[in-house]
């Protein structure tokens, strides 16, 4: 099986000692070829030694992860993110497609990064980052694109384009404006999250709505929603007051 080699960057030593133990006790699969908690110097270390894998602190002093990784000229290796939690940060960061950790760092955790990592090495790490700087703007005009594993690789699309996601089981389709739906894993609840701040409405336990695609509602016990390209959704008898005073704004 191919071995992974990585660098570590986190500015505080605790946790880069952390990460450096859990990886060498139970990730075999990865080589650590250096570790920094300096990021320019990390940088060197980068462009020195081309690791498969760097794992990245998000929050560090003078420069944070996502300044450094502006400061690279070639980036292709693959990154998974170390941050405590910060909603807003995490939200951008899986609107990209990246995979991340959230401190302290839980084995079972890494271990799932590390698996993926050798399932799908080295996607499209450059257009991620793209879309993650990208999300991290204060902009929120829906000229946003988000990045999406399919079962063929990952597809970028603009926010603005979804109509509507319906989930299925542990799927979900997303409809699109002018192309083909897309089925992808995932729960809608975490669609829910990364899109709220985009004008999405979660109007039902199976329908997660863009608000700017609602054409008609029309009224029953939860109503139903016709939407502009002619689906029709249900409306659930819970979010129907909440929906009619939201679009009546």
């Amino acid at each position: 099986m191919h071995t992974l080699t990585a660098i570590l960057v986190d500015d505080e030593v605790n946790s880069l000692e952390n990460l450096q133990q859990k990886l060498t006790a139970f990730c075999p699969d990865v080589k650590i070829a250096a570790m920094s908690q300096i990021p320019r110097q990390a940088i060197v270390l980068i462009h020195q030694l081309k690791p498969d894998v760097l794992f990245l602190d998000v929050e560090m002093p003078e420069m944070n992860g996502f300044k450094m990784l502006q400061e690279l000229k070639d980036i292709n290796f693959d990154i998974i993110f170390t941050t405590a939690y910060s909603h807003y940060m995490i939200d951008a960061i899986r609107l990209s497609a990246f995979d991340y950790l959230v401190k302290p760092i839980v084995v079972s955790e890494l271990q799932n990064c590390i698996s993926r990592l050798l399932q799908k090495h080295s996607i499209k790490t450059k257009e991620k980052l793209d879309v993650l700087l990208q999300s991290l703007q204060p902009s929120k005009t829906q000229e946003n694109k988000i990045a999406i594993h399919t079962f063929d690789g990952i597809v970028f699309f603009q926010i603005k384009s979804i109509i509507r996601i319906e989930a299925s089981a542990n799927y979900c389709k997303i409809i699109l404006d002018k192309e083909s739906p897309l089925l992808v894993t995932g729960l809608l609840k975490d669609f829910e999250e990364m899109l709220q701040q985009y004008n999405f409405y979660r109007i039902h336990n199976s329908h997660l709505i863009n608000l700017a695609y609602v054409k008609k509602y029309i009224r029953g016990e939860g109503g139903q929603l016709v939407m502009q390209n002619g689906d029709v959704v249900e409306v659930s008898r819970r979010k129907k007051e909440e929906f009619l005073k939201l679009i009546s704004k």
